[in-house]
């Protein structure tokens, strides 16, 4: 194994968010290297309101000043996918108690895949606690303002699709 650690942050950002902003880079203060991995996920039934390449396409924009975030896409086990990259870690936000129930089986079975598999559990800024992607789905296509939730990358590209207010 590399000296380098290197972070997972898997998810499906659609799109990413300024709560997804805080977790990414609070992981940089221990791990050296953050992978921000969209997932194309063959166990989602619905499709996402952005593909899979624009959303890394946004998350490489948000962090173009970062050379220590680097945004990818994959399929297939995360674990499997950890391994490939050199990761041994993985980073997720959790917000609610209602997370940590799904959050900590998904920890436990990736371990069970892969022992060498940790899971690194960060709870939000207390200002983000409340944001996810779906409710910032909801209010853009209702032409309300996302301003305050998202990067401005990603701002443009809600105002472009529904028509809100820049």
């Amino acid at each position: 194994m590399s000296a380098e650690r290197i972070a997972v942050c898997p998810g499906s950002f659609d799109p990413i968010t300024l709560g997804h902003v805080d977790i990414i880079r609070r992981s940089l203060r221990f791990a050296d290297r953050v992978l921000v991995a969209v997932a194309y996920s063959a166990t989602h039934v619905k499709s996402g309101m952005f593909g899979v390449d624009e959303r890394v396409e946004m998350i490489r924009e948000t962090f173009a000043g970062e050379p220590r975030v680097q945004a990818v896409s994959f399929q297939g086990l995360l674990v499997d996918f950890a391994k490939a990259q050199g990761a041994d870690m993985v980073v997720r936000g959790l917000r609610a108690v209602s997370d940590f129930e799904y959050e900590f089986q998904m920890a436990l079975m990736n371990r069970r895949l892969w022992d060498g598999m940790e899971t690194v559990f960060l709870a939000p800024d207390l200002e983000h606690s409340y944001l996810s992607s779906s409710l910032v789905r909801q209010i853009a296509a209702l032409k309300g303002d996302v301003s305050p939730f998202v990067p401005q990358n990603v701002l443009r590209r809600l105002n472009e699709r529904f028509g809100g207010a820049s």
